[in-house]
């Protein structure tokens, strides 16, 4: 990666992008450092599972209050609605299949929901970090100021998410690899960089020099061996080979060519992990928010108790097949190859061919569904044995997922860059 790299600072056009990418990445940054007034710190922020993640992927903004707070998460909450709406609502599944103009008004409405998921949001978090609020410093602490100096900040805080969809649509635009992943790669290395820079601080304190030292060896360790297996599984894919027979057309004799159809391990990526936590965060967040501190939900379905994790793997599994009903359909890819005059070695092409691919994906998924319940498990589990709680947070399941996703993904777009800028040189 770190070759790919150098390779790309010596293309001039990529290396404008890619200082494009670090500028906006910068302005990011630095909008999760302007603070707003009238807030300093939400606390009790502990007490929120769901907004904890939320305040490690947008490195730490939220806990702070400060503009960009909210970060991309209502533009992915938007996204996924859309894209679970797209498959049950006909008109949406028709713009999905035209093209590059139904892209374009899907992801109009995207940005539609985005802000209506945003003003929702920022609601949300005011009322239930009211008291962590000066309205004097803002309109006013009585009545109608009040109700002014609220609604202030919810504008302030809309109109920075919408700002952070901005800046991630500009860098797909203009930079390399998705804006979006970007962002949320660069929230997370941000928390994670400060409580690493903790840890160390730890070091040169008598009292935890020896806790800290050993806690930073071990989360090192342990981070490259989950690093390097999440690498190998993410990578891991099978191959279907296809054959296509030779047809004559006209003149010319086309076809009789050997390609495969490649069916990733973990093709899901990290979405039925955002599923799962969101689901089961829901009844822990809403019940935090109206004010009820015990139940039976709280006392034994906390995150960390052994029904939360049974729980969680179940809904991973659903939501890892649900997820790969929506990406791959071999009903259509069996036509399709059909359609070409193809055929996959020892099965008969049509419905037997689509059979044989459902079960493949389906054996497939089974063993994504069961890599992912492990990362949402292990991590957390490795990270508390060896005294990191301030790094669980940061690197939980969907933590480490979206950064191993995310750094691939960006020395891919950086490789198929090099490779154009060269296909070009040679062409000219």
């Amino acid at each position: 990666m770190f070759q790919t790299i150098i390779n790309a600072f010596k293309i001039k056009e990529v290396r404008r992008k890619i200082l494009i990418t670090i500028a906006l990445l910068f302005v990011y940054r630095l909008g999760c450092h302007i603070p707003v007034p009238g807030v300093n710190v939400f606390d009790g922020l502990e007490d929120y599972t769901f907004l904890q993640i939320m305040s490690a992927v947008s490195g730490g903004a939220l806990t702070y209050g400060t503009f960009f707070a909210m970060g991309i998460g209502p533009y992915i909450n938007a996204s996924i609605i859309v894209q679970l709406l797209t498959v049950g609502i006909p008109a949406l599944e028709r713009l999905s299949k035209q093209g590059e103009e139904g892209k374009r008004k899907i992801n109009n409405i995207t940005r539609i929901v985005t802000l209506i998921l945003a003003i929702a949001q920022a609601i949300g978090i005011i009322a239930a970090f009211k008291g962590s609020i000066n309205t004097n410093q803002i309109f006013g602490s009585e009545g109608f100021t009040r109700f002014l100096s609220y609604a202030f900040l919810v504008v302030i805080y809309t109109a920075g998410a919408c700002l952070t969809m901005w800046l991630g649509e500009r860098i797909t635009d203009y930079g390399v690899s998705n804006g979006i992943s970007l962002l949320i790669f660069a929230g997370i290395l941000s928390t994670a960089g400060t409580a690493i820079l903790g840890l160390i601080g730890d070091l040169f304190v008598a009292e935890t020099a020896q806790k800290a030292a050993w806690t930073l060896i071990s989360f090192v360790i342990a981070t490259i061996v989950i690093f390097a297996a999440i690498v190998a599984v993410d990578s891991a894919e099978r191959k279907i080979p296809v054959q296509y027979a030779k047809q004559v057309k006209g003149r010319k004799m086309y076809g009789g060519q050997s390609t495969h159809i490649p069916i990733k391990v973990n093709a899901s990526g990290v979405m039925p992990l955002i599923f799962a936590f969101a689901i089961l965060s829901f009844p822990d967040l809403i019940m935090n928010l109206v004010g009820v501190s015990d139940n039976w939900w709280i006392r034994n379905m906390g995150s960390g108790s052994w029904p939360y994790m049974v729980i969680l793997c179940v809904f991973i599994l659903f939501f890892s097949y649900f997820y790969n009903q929506i990406q791959f359909n071999p009903d259509d890819i069996s036509k399709s190859i059909q359609g070409n005059g193809g055929f996959i070695p020892g099965t008969r092409p049509g419905k037997p061919t689509a059979d044989y691919l459902k079960k493949i994906s389906n054996r497939i998924t089974l063993f994504g569904a069961i890599f992912l319940a492990l990362v949402a498990l292990i991590p957390s589990i490795v990270f508390k044995a060896i005294g990191g709680e301030g790094l669980m947070n940061v690197f939980s399941a969907t933590g480490l997922l979206i950064i191993v996703s995310v750094a691939l993904e960006f020395d891919q777009a950086l490789q198929s860059q090099i490779m154009m800028k060269n296909y070009k040189g040679f062409l000219k």
